[in-house]
């Protein structure tokens, strides 16, 4: 006990320091502390990762880049945004990890992303180590033109980091489809180079594969599948909500519909629609994918749909939540409600969607909860076999590779499964995430010497 305690004292120690090189990152700072508190007993059980001082070094980014994006709108006025990418732990493979573009992104926010990521790419057994990048700019409202001219800035800068044997970047929120075009674009054009495997999630007729635009969201509902077997129950005719309408949310939806499951409500930043019947996906597609449109249109192409401006889905009575939009987007007063209402699992579509309080409020209730980097591991895991078809020149069928991406899903509910009971926390997914991914680094980190 004393050696755990004094453990313990130390992670807190090293928490403090980091918030101390890293002022002002509040959701970094979140990301590391959920992280430290799982490793107490690994320090105790591996006193080398200890000695090694493992935990500083993976706090530490080994590269932040951060550059001037230059850009002119239709009207000849001229923007300047700032671009990121924080190359956060390669000790187990290439930097893998998406590109966001959103007004709310700064080195804080790209900072805690990254650090997840370290341990969700871990998780997939995959040879893919962790990294983040994006800017503050808001692709909403934008012209195709004003999108491009600003992603060929953004790729200008940003070409030289990247490689498929170095930094190989991925969509995230505002980097779909479009956005990646552009960017691939950009980068083939200063290479001179059809480096296929140096961005994920391209388009099928260049390099892209199938599932992948559906591999978040399919994902998460595999993980969500096993966290039910283990209880032995199943999506079938559960009520579900699933917050947001991007392409997270609208996989999620697609796949829990296919396993028999009824999903009723969805939202969008500016509120939530809720359909009894069950939500016509096809209508947020067309809203969503074709016409980016608001979430609000939806009850026009539906009367018995309700539209709630400003709405809280997380009020809404279900079984299965899934948190599908962004950050922090259930506190511990949604919790309560979730469970108080008879929610029986919860897996997390978004990265770190759940405040600290919520995350407690689910433990202490002892339903079935997912944390994000295990629950979305499913997107940069297919982001992995797109570059294995990308290194071969080869093209896999839709059936095989949502095959593979079920098994990496069984596969990481397993591995998180297993480890929490290794460490006396059977059932807790949070702490089997935190302690799988970290060992394993941990362990490559070591091998490697001092860098």
């Amino acid at each position: 006990m004393g050696a755990g305690l004094a453990f313990d004292e130390r992670i807190e120690t090293i928490f403090q320091q980091v918030r101390a090189r890293n002022p002002g990152e509040d959701e970094f700072h979140q990301a590391v502390r959920e992280v430290l508190e799982s490793l107490g007993q690994v320090l105790a059980k591996h006193p080398e990762f200890a000695e090694q001082k493992i935990i500083e070094r993976i706090c530490e980014p080994e590269r932040q880049i951060i550059w001037r994006v230059p850009w002119q709108d239709d009207r000849g006025e001229v923007h300047i945004n700032r671009g990121f990418r924080v190359e956060f732990n390669s000790a187990i493979g290439v930097y893998k990890g998406g590109l966001r573009f959103h007004p709310s992104v700064y080195l804080g926010i790209i900072k805690f992303l990254g650090f997840e990521q370290i341990f969700k790419n871990a998780l997939t057994g995959m040879p893919i180590g962790g990294a983040k990048g994006g800017s503050d700019f808001d692709p909403k409202g934008k012209s195709d033109n004003e999108v491009m001219r600003f992603c060929q800035s953004f790729m200008t800068e940003l070409y030289r980091h990247l490689g498929e044997y170095r930094d190989v970047p991925a969509g995230d929120i505002g980097v779909g489809g479009r956005e990646l075009g552009y960017l691939f674009g950009q980068y083939k054009r200063i290479t001179n180079k059809y480096e296929s495997a140096v961005l994920t999630g391209k388009g099928i007729g260049w390099g892209g594969s199938l599932v992948r635009t559906e591999a978040t969201g399919y994902g998460a509902v595999y993980f969500v599948r096993e966290m039910l077997k283990v209880r032995k129950d199943t999506l079938e005719g559960k009520r579900c909500v699933v917050s947001g309408s991007g392409n997270v949310a609208i996989y999620t939806i697609e796949k829990l519909q296919q396993l028999g499951a009824r999903v009723i409500a969805c939202s969008d930043s500016n509120g939530v629609v809720l359909h009894e019947k069950g939500i016509d996906l096809q209508t947020v597609k067309r809203l969503k994918e074709v016409e980016r449109r608001r979430i609000s249109e939806y009850a026009s192409a539906h009367r018995d749909a309700k539209y709630i401006p400003e709405g809280n889905i997380w009020d809404i009575p279900c079984q299965v939540a899934m948190p599908s939009a962004t950050q922090n987007e259930i506190n511990g007063r949604d919790a309560k409600t979730l469970v108080k209402n008879g929610c029986l699992a919860v897996a997390e579509g978004a990265n770190m969607p759940t405040t600290p309080e919520g995350v407690r409020v689910f433990q202490e209730a002892k339903i079935a909860y997912g944390p994000g980097k295990a629950a979305n591991a499913g997107g940069v895991a297919t982001s992995a076999l797109e570059m294995q078809q990308n290194a071969s020149r080869d093209s896999w069928s839709f059936e095989f590779t949502e095959k593979k991406l079920d098994g990496i899903m069984s596969y990481i509910h397993q591995t998180t499964w297993e480890t929490a009971a290794e460490y006396g926390a059977t059932g807790n997914y949070v702490a089997g995430a935190n302690i799988a991914g970290f060992i394993k680094v941990a362990r490559a980190m070591v091998a490697l010497g001092l860098v």
